[in-house]
């Protein structure tokens, strides 16, 4: 069934939820909005958005020490200092902290990259699609898919969560929003690895992480 976008539109408008996740429901549901609204609501996105331009300046900075060699420190900001001392969020905040230290990410949001660094990978990926073969015409189309990779690689929001790869870091975060009532952000944070810059030997820390996660 196809989708309108009136129908996104009127989700949307009755839920706060994204455009990409009203329409996922949507074909879902095969257009019927009261059961993606439901869908929406099971997957915690309904609502969250909404409360996207609710001030958030309470919160905590956290601190994680991976094996004493990777160091990390967040902020992670709500709305009221009642919610920044639940146990819930103390351990988002250290779920996030931790998923720095395994994932690495450069930027938090897609919006943080720089153009020149957009630009450099595009001309990259052109190359690359050059080289496979692909006409000029077709391998600078092809780029735009590629890119998806490239941000889930350097973004935190587009990174899959280190806990459940099968939910990305801003789902989880719209997850905790809708489920706390509250909004939250995740504001800055800060790695450092020991030697880094320095020649060293490779190491999969991100696999470290993830066992010490219990995954």
């Amino acid at each position: 069934m196809a989708i309108s976008a009136q129908l996104i539109k009127e989700l949307r408008e009755k839920t706060g939820a994204g455009m990409m996740d009203c329409k996922k429901v949507l074909v879902e549901t095969d257009g019927d909005i009261d059961k993606a609204i439901d869908l929406l609501r099971e997957k915690g996105l309904a609502s969250a958005e909404k409360k996207a331009s609710r001030i958030a300046s309470e919160g905590l900075v956290a601190s994680y020490i991976h094996s004493g060699r990777i160091g990390v420190l967040v902020e992670v900001n709500s709305e009221t200092d009642f919610v920044a001392k639940t146990d819930e969020f103390k351990e988002f905040v250290k779920d996030i902290a931790m998923q720095v230290a395994a994932s690495n990410p450069e930027y938090l949001c897609e919006e943080d990259v720089p153009q020149e660094a957009i630009d450099k990978e595009k001309e990259v990926l052109i190359q690359q699609a050059i080289n496979e073969g692909k006409p000029q015409n077709i391998a600078e189309k092809m780029v735009e898919g590629r890119m998806h990779k490239f941000y889930e690689r350097v973004c935190l929001l587009d990174q899959p969560f280190i806990k459940d790869p099968s939910i990305t870091v801003n789902d989880l975060l719209k997850n905790k929003i809708a489920k706390i009532g509250e909004n939250i952000k995740i504001r800055r944070f800060v790695r450092y690895e020991v030697g880094e810059g320095l020649e060293k030997r490779e190491e999969d820390f991100a696999a470290e992480v993830a066992k010490q996660m219990g995954q």
